[in-house]
């Protein structure tokens, strides 16, 4: 049987909506994504954090939840701490996207049956919500982080253009005017629907 790890990589969060504290807004976003990830049914859930982001990944970690110490946020230290612990995939997931459906990570991990690595968009923002690929990550895969990744760089390093294929996208909330995609007819993002005054 084929263990999967989906991980939610801490990234930065440049900004909040006005009256919201940074840190408390950054929080909500990750624990969403978390909460989300603690339910897949064909994945186990881990978060990856940079030694500065260690007591927030203790905050909002499920009992039991591995969380991995990496330098810096960029996925090929995630993948590497992932295949040490014995995983035969990996996804490593943004966590400012609180309302992304499994739908969209299922979708991300299918490929890899075939493909060497899938990328997920992140929608009109740019960069990626979310890379995967089998472990040990391939030799020409490049570490980049989600936030000026796309899969045209990806794409660059990698033996054949096919082996990177692209999967849905799904924007991130890393910008003020991806408020307004927020889709309230959606279950899940509690802590992010509370602190937006519901």
């Amino acid at each position: 049987m084929t263990r999967r790890v989906v991980v939610a990589m801490l990234v930065p969060v440049p900004w909040s909506p006005p009256g919201v504290e940074l840190t408390a807004w950054r929080a909500a976003l990750a624990e969403d994504v978390v909460d989300l990830l603690a339910r897949l049914a064909q994945a186990e859930a881990a978060i990856a954090a940079t030694p500065e982001d260690r007591a927030l990944a203790e905050e909002i970690a499920w009992p039991g939840m591995r969380i991995y110490e990496i330098p810096q946020a960029t996925v090929l230290p995630v993948f590497a701490a992932a295949s040490a612990d014995g995983f035969d995939q990996a996804a490593v997931i943004a966590a400012d996207a609180p309302d992304v459906p499994g739908m969209i990570l299922g979708k991300l991990l299918r490929p890899l049956e075939s493909k060497a690595v899938a990328v997920a968009p992140g929608g009109p923002s740019g960069g990626l919500l979310g890379v995967a690929t089998g472990l040990p990550a391939p030799d020409w895969l490049a570490d980049h982080d989600l936030d000026t990744g796309s899969a045209q760089k990806l794409r660059k390093t990698a033996p054949a253009p096919g082996d990177v294929t692209s999967t849905p996208p799904w924007r991130r909330l890393r910008a003020p005017g991806d408020l307004a995609t927020l889709d309230v007819a959606l279950e899940g993002w509690d802590n992010t629907r509370a602190i937006l005054g519901g």
